[in-house]
């Protein structure tokens, strides 16, 4: 059976527990799936794959790669996943990777046959901690957990993946958030990360949640 291609910037151990699931029987609903990383990770061992988002440009890309690739399982649909129904796909595995919300999470529960599963990765609470702000994507383990129980999911991975980045100065620790700079500048938290590194810190942190839950 084909085996899940590894992405980059997807984690491996996610990429396990979905490997778990029989995804040669399941049709695969991927929410907010952007230009289709995990999407197309997916496709060679599902037996369909469907992503949505309400990114156009994203969805072309993703369409680009998935032609690229000779892909015939793959769809991409421009769909609000906050708003949505999922229903009319009929999915029997839902997924989103660094699109996590409660409103995902029932839109979930309401399409998914009881026994199969919901896999997300969300921002922890401590992602980027150093900038003093939490995002208000982030979810920690006991918010993660009651509202995947109250909208009917039996949790059976529910598990933190932290990267930490160690620096010996100022200078490479600015370095390191480049890429984040105008997003940090326009909520503030770039200048608090910058008195966080004046301040003698000197590391940087990536915290995700790793989520696997079953309709009950």
């Amino acid at each position: 059976m084909p085996s899940l291609i590894q992405a980059a910037g997807v984690s491996p151990r996610f990429l396990d527990l979905l490997a778990r699931e029989p995804l040669g029987e399941l049709r695969v609903l991927d929410v907010g799936c952007g230009s289709g990383r995990l999407t197309l990770a997916m496709a060679p061992a599902a037996r369909s794959v469907v992503g949505l988002d309400r990114d156009t440009a994203a969805l072309e890309e993703a369409r680009r790669h998935a032609a690229a690739a000779g892909l015939a399982n793959v769809e991409f649909h421009e769909a609000d996943v906050e708003s949505a129904s999922y229903e009319g796909w009929r999915p029997e595995l839902v997924t989103a990777h660094l699109c996590a919300s409660d409103a995902i999470v029932e839109r979930a529960a309401a399409a998914l046959p009881r026994g199969r599963a919901l896999a997300m990765v969300a921002f922890h609470v401590d992602q980027w901690k150093e900038t003093g702000r939490v995002s208000r994507f982030a979810y920690g383990e006991s918010r993660m957990r009651s509202a995947l129980e109250h909208a009917g999911f039996a949790v059976e991975a529910l598990e933190v993946e932290q990267h930490v980045k160690r620096f010996g100065s100022v200078e490479e620790g600015l370095a390191a958030a480049v890429g984040l700079e105008d997003r940090w500048r326009t909520d503030g938290r770039w200048f608090r990360y910058i008195a966080f590194l004046e301040g003698g810190g000197r590391t940087l942190t990536r915290s995700h949640l790793l989520i696997k839950a079953r309709r009950t």
